[in-house]
């Protein structure tokens, strides 16, 4: 399984990024494709995805309203549009797929190397 992130950079606090993730297209059909984050020094954070519960998308309390999840089916890419972005929003984000909760914590058995999103303040 490969994944591709891409579309990070650095931006002023209050902007814009969309951050891309392409992969296969057997690898798109198999799983739904969720976006983790991790900044230094922090634990590793599920921000949005498919919710393990249900059929529902997951949205972590800190991004709710401003990042919005989206797919494309004939380029099989997933979109991660964040807006009003904030400095703690600063990470290394990455898609992922095969995402379940066990014990209490996100996790993944696939997931890409990642795209630094750097928001200045």
């Amino acid at each position: 399984v490969q994944l591709q992130a891409s579309g990070g950079g650095l931006v002023q606090a209050g902007g814009s990024l969309r951050l891309s993730c392409s992969t296969s297209g057997r690898t798109f059909t198999r799983f739904d494709i969720g976006w983790f984050r991790q900044a230094p020094g922090k634990e590793r954070e599920y921000v949005v995805g498919p919710n393990w519960s249900d059929t529902s998308t997951y949205y972590a309390d800190s991004v709710k309203g401003r990042f919005t999840i989206s797919k494309d089916n004939a380029k099989n890419t997933v979109y991660l549009q964040m807006n009003s972005l904030k400095p703690e929003d600063t990470a290394l984000y990455y898609c992922a797929a095969d995402i379940r909760r066990v014990g209490g914590r996100w996790i993944s058995n696939y997931r890409g190397q990642g795209t630094q999103v750097t928001v200045s303040s």
